[in-house]
């Protein structure tokens, strides 16, 4: 019965392993129906994430708005290159810490975003989400504190 059990145990930690979803699937499931299949938008209501993603963790605070970012939603008008964008973005909270890292790296990968990163610039962690979770803002707030901090 004991090696039944640690057959068991070693078959769901493989299977787990194997299940866990990549970034871009994640993406793909979550975020290119409003942002577009390669991150370039949609005109008027969702920006684009190809060229526009990396210039926020160029900002001291862009981390930490980033991972709000994904856990709360945003709500308020952006410009980014000169172009209006007036959708909502939904919050993610529902998605794993490890789940919301790994979209936002591949965010920050993809398309040639990883050239715009800053020097030095580490990947995400669930870590970087988890102290998040208790802060609870709105959409709204995530928008107050984008522009606080200046991020276009």
């Amino acid at each position: 019965m004991k090696s039944f059990r640690a057959v068991l145990v070693v078959f769901s930690l493989l299977a787990g392993g194997a299940l866990a979803q990549s970034g871009a699937v994640l993406y793909q499931q979550n975020c290119a129906f409003c942002h577009g299949e390669k991150g370039l938008g949609r005109t008027g209501a969702f920006p684009p994430l190809v060229e526009h993603a990396p210039t926020l963790v160029h900002n001291s605070e862009g981390r930490s708005y980033m991972a709000q970012l994904l856990l709360y939603g945003l709500q308020g008008e952006l410009v980014i290159k000169g172009q209006r964008y007036n959708g909502v973005m939904a919050p993610f909270s529902h998605l794993k810490d490890d789940e919301l890292a790994a979209i936002v790296n591949y965010v920050l990968t993809a398309w040639g975003n990883d050239k715009l990163l800053p020097q030095g610039f580490k990947p995400f962690t669930a870590a970087d989400f988890t102290p998040l979770r208790s802060t609870r803002l709105t959409p709204a707030q995530v928008m107050a504190q984008r522009i606080r901090l200046g991020l276009r």
